[in-house]
């Protein structure tokens, strides 16, 4: 199955995207493949949170603090954690930090500089934000190579069956999954970085925001959400096969071997 069946039948208010970089010294030439169909940029907070804590730990003095909010904030995904991080070092450090070691430009929201979920990006630039950090990890940087093993410590469940996708169970994997109040839409998204020993590596990314208008639905919806209820059934049903089939397809596209 190639991009183009997978982008035919979506709804015209639809945006995904994917993005692939295999790369590293003493295997094939780099190869980079990106697909897109709808907007240029998409909101994907849960995929920036392992990134945003690699670039935090420099700033906070008290390790054991960093690590106290940065390891829930990439396995479970804690906003609560994630927002400390954000808050106490501040975004445009973060993001100036991430800047400067991946090439990578991101700015803050307007309006409200705290909401850290708010960021815009592109797939192939988070892509090329994790091949760094995956490479830097390889290279012996501790903070990478700590953030990488917590992203392998992400449970299937919380996963909408990537490491399956791709035929990886020891992949290291970042999840998210939201709908805004003032979206029409659910937004589902992932990240996977593959083990291929040495500085190789080969990283696959898929975001999605598919239609959700139901009345009645979006309402059921935003009342888990404010009980703090979980909504990854409901993501799986709207997004989860699309999610997985952009994972495989990318990973096809770059010709990963094992």
């Amino acid at each position: 199955m190639g991009y183009n069946d997978l982008f035919r039948d979506l709804d015209h208010s639809a945006s995904v995207q994917a993005a692939g970089i295999r790369r590293g010294y003493g295997g094939p030439p780099a190869r980079t493949v990106n697909a897109r169909s709808g907007l240029t940029r998409l909101r994907c907070a849960s995929l920036l949170k392992p990134l945003y804590a690699w670039m935090s730990a420099a700033h906070v003095p008290d390790a054991e603090q960093w690590r106290r909010h940065a390891e829930p904030a990439v396995v479970y995904s804690s906003n609560a954690d994630t927002l400390n991080l954000w808050l106490s070092v501040g975004p445009r450090v973060i993001l100036d930090d991430l800047r400067e070691r991946t090439g990578v430009a991101w700015t803050p929201p307007n309006g409200d500089p705290s909401r850290f979920g708010s960021v815009e990006v592109a797939a192939e630039e988070v892509a090329t934000a994790y091949a760094v950090l995956a490479q830097a990890a390889a290279a012996g940087d501790p903070v990478a190579g700590t953030v990488l093993g917590w992203m392998g410590d992400v449970v299937d469940a919380q996963t909408f069956g990537a490491r399956d996708a791709l035929r990886s169970p020891k992949a290291a994997v970042k999840c998210g999954w939201y709908g805004s109040p003032e979206e029409t839409c659910l937004r589902t998204h992932a990240v996977a970085v593959l083990p291929r020993g040495g500085t190789r590596v080969t990283v696959v990314v898929a975001m999605t925001a598919l239609p959700y208008v139901d009345a009645h639905a979006r309402e059921v919806y935003r009342d888990r959400i404010g009980q703090g209820l979980p909504v990854e059934e409901e993501h799986e049903k709207v997004s989860g096969a699309l999610l997985r089939d952009l994972m495989a397809t990318t990973l096809e596209e770059l010709g990963h071997k094992s």
